[in-house]
């Protein structure tokens, strides 16, 4: 299939982007809304058919690969529409994922609201196991059969099986799994299969999510390979795992689902910043619906322990920190402060300026201050998504809005600039403090790091981000506005296995074992996905003796594995103990398989003169700025701030005292070449501006507390 198509999605919130490699090897981007009922089903399977020209039918052998990325599980969680789950859980806990870990992640609410429980209704197993996994109790088959039996006659088809030390030994776990097929459930999770770690609360979690989401995830691969003609004209589809890694259809299940997309724009980040000569980085991919930031400085960070809409789980997943602060995020007045987000305009019916009658948002405030200009933007809005952005309607809302601002504060009239400029702050505040959380408060210098800005948004806010965080470098690839749909053709097909392991970094003979079992385990997965060569990156995670914290080094002797393990803890938590003994946690092995290179940005050039002067509210006055087409400018030219540079997929503001420069990979470079002007001292009426930063600023210092 040489000369065939090949497909790289990222299905978000808001929009859809596709890049997609032609027959001939020449790249071209696409972007649609997410969501749009009226023009198709699926936006992904819509894109392919405007990018192929294809009619109903897809010519055989015309597609050699899909890989793709999709928010479906997510969106699945957040909005609680999963798969019906029966629990199947070890006599006398039934009530223990409810009760959970008993934490306060919010201690300054006076009403806690605990999210939703996933499953809807409890069965308990008779059967025990002690701590080294022997049998205790065997299992009341009898019991556990009629209890399960009653949950399917109730129309329930999803369970989720968890019990006490099974992952120590899954001997009653497979057996109910056994009963439940044999009763007719079509989805049964095993926390031994999903999970095999210590902690039943956490196991147990991830059980149900698997048997929650896995039935609607089914549904969409069956729906998008329908759609395709797998087999005939498309010959594989593959999806992005949570912890970065492609793997085949058939192998996708809920629980590797949940930062499916995000960990496409790690993949595409990490990429592209190295072969540049950027290998510290701080990753700012803001979308439509919310802003993703991570840290890197030579090794994918992930996290084994995570909490997602209210749900706890033990997988894989890249350390993402998401803040609700995207493009689409809502811009509202209430409680005597502007406030930006959580809740999103979405794709439908999206900003206000989309044509669709939605909310005022973050977007609205770029076209409200001139960084969007709807002249220079492409006609896909409105009800048949060929109109251009609305801005009569941005300044409406936003004088509209000034008025009622007035009146509840008995402050003076604001230019709607202003409200759309004190917004914008805000939101560039709530990006900043989420990128703090992962980099300072973990003992990060921040300043010596290049501030990778990418999704559909970002190059609208990158230089200002990076003032607020005292950044100096912003680096934005030619796709940065569909980096993480390039970043599904740059990551290979990985498989991650990990085990339990308590004993002391001395036992090498158990931690030798344990780690062949699952090396193999992960070896074999990719290599049945055709596969020829596979490398294995093998982890030990490591703590101190009486501690709970353990910190992820590379696997190798044990003098390598204690001095790496010294030095994240010195830098973690400032100080090391010599004296006390390390013990493993757990092990960890990923196995990784290439899947081909991806081609480079495409080089145009041209003779880099800018094609328009533009009005641009700047330093509270409008300014008219020169406007560059990212297409037109060659290797080595620089453009100084304040400027607008335009490109297919996104819009990229170079504020003043900044400047961009094109490098030899067609990436522009942005650095700031002026000090900084110092912040205007706060006056004596309250600011709702002020008021909503400090709010932020407060409860950022009494979360670190």
């Amino acid at each position: 299939m040489s000369g065939a198509w090949e497909f790289w999605i990222d299905r978000g919130g808001t929009f859809t982007d596709i890049v997609a490699r032609r027959p001939d090897g020449g790249v071209e981007t696409h972007k649609l809304l997410s969501e749009n009922p009226e023009r198709y089903k699926d936006a992904a399977v819509q894109g392919i058919h405007e990018l192929m020209g294809a009619g109903a039918e897809f010519p055989e052998g015309s597609i050699r690969a899909v890989k793709m990325g999709t928010t479906v599980a997510t969106n699945a969680l957040l909005e609680r529409k999963g798969e019906r789950v029966l629990l199947v859980i070890t006599k006398g806990f039934r009530d223990l994922l409810e009760i959970g870990y008993q934490a306060r992640p919010k201690l300054f609410d006076l009403e806690i609201k605990r999210p939703d429980l996933l499953y809807e209704r409890t069965v308990e197993m008779d059967e025990r196991l002690d701590a080294e996994g022997a049998v205790l109790e065997a299992l009341d088959e009898e019991a556990l059969r009629a209890g399960m039996q009653a949950g399917f006659d109730d129309g329930i088809r999803a369970v989720a099986i968890a019990g006490l030390h099974g992952y120590l030994n899954p001997v009653h776990e497979a057996r109910a799994a056994e009963i439940a097929r044999e009763i007719g459930f079509t989805q049964v999770s095993v926390s031994s299969d999903v999970s095999r770690l210590a902690k039943l609360v956490g196991r147990g979690d991830t059980t149900v999510v698997d048997a929650y989401l896995s039935p609607i995830l089914r549904r969409y691969v069956d729906q998008v390979a329908g759609a395709l003609d797998m087999g005939r004209a498309c010959e594989r589809l593959l999806f992005m795992q949570s912890n970065g890694g492609l793997t085949d259809a058939s192998l996708f299940h809920g629980r590797d689902a949940i930062l499916s997309g995000p960990a496409g724009g790690i993949v595409g980040m990490v990429k592209t910043a190295e072969a540049a000569g950027f290998d510290r980085l701080i990753g700012f991919d803001m979308g439509g619906t919310s802003t993703d930031v991570s840290h890197y400085a030579g090794d994918y960070e992930r996290s084994f322990e995570t909490e997602v809409a209210g749900v706890r789980m033990r997988a894989p997943m890249m350390d993402i920190h998401t803040v609700a602060a995207g493009g689409g995020s809502i811009c509202s007045f209430r409680d005597g402060r502007y406030q930006v987000g959580p809740e999103s305009a979405g794709a439908d019916p999206g900003p206000a300026c989309y044509r669709r009658g939605g909310p005022l948002t973050v977007t609205d405030c770029n076209v409200m201050l001139g960084k969007l200009n709807p002249d220079h933007f492409p006609h896909v809005f409105g009800l048949n998504g060929d109109q251009p952005l609305d801005a009569d309607v941005v300044r409406t809302k936003f004088a509209m809005l000034a008025a009622e601002i007035a009146e509840a504060t008995g402050q003076a009239l604001q230019s709607p600039e202003a409200v759309a400029e004190g917004f914008l702050r805000i939101a560039v505040d709530n990006m900043a403090n989420a990128i703090k959380k992962i980099s300072v408060q973990r003992g990060h210098d921040v300043t010596q790091y290049t501030l990778q800005c990418f999704g559909g948004a970002g190059g609208q806010h990158a230089c200002l981000v990076a003032d607020a965080l005292g950044m100096t470098r912003v680096f934005v690839h030619p796709y940065a506005g569909v980096l993480s749909a390039y970043g599904m053709g740059l990551a290979e097909i990985r498989a991650m296995r990990e085990v339990q392991l308590d004993a002391a970094l001395e036992d090498q003979d158990a931690a030798g074992k344990a780690l062949a079992d699952i090396e193999n385990t992960a070896r074999e997965e990719v290599l049945s996905q055709g596969v020829a060569t596979v490398r294995i990156e093998a982890r030990a995670h490591l703590r101190y003796e009486g501690s709970h914290q353990a910190l992820e080094v590379p696997y190798g002797s044990v003098s390598k594995m204690r001095a790496d393990f010294e030095a994240a803890h010195k830098q973690r938590f400032g100080f090391v103990s010599p004296e006390r003994g390390v013990m493993f946690e757990m092990l960890s092995v990923e196995a990784i398989g290439e899947t081909g290179e991806a081609p480079g940005a495409t080089m145009q050039g041209g003779d880099g003169a800018e094609t328009a002067r533009i009005p641009v509210h700047l330093d509270e006055a409008w300014q008219e700025v020169p406007l560059y087409d990212r297409a037109t400018l060659g290797v080595g030219a620089k453009v100084m701030g304040p400027a607008v540079i335009t490109e297919a997929t996104g819009t990229n503001m170079i504020e003043p005292g900044w400047r961009a420069e094109v490098d030899s990979f067609g990436n522009l470079v942005l650095e700031r070449v002026t000090e900084m002007a110092r912040a205007r001292a706060a006056g004596t009426e309250a600011d709702p501006v002020l008021l909503e930063v400090f709010n932020n600023l407060f409860m950022s210092v009494a979360d670190q507390m």
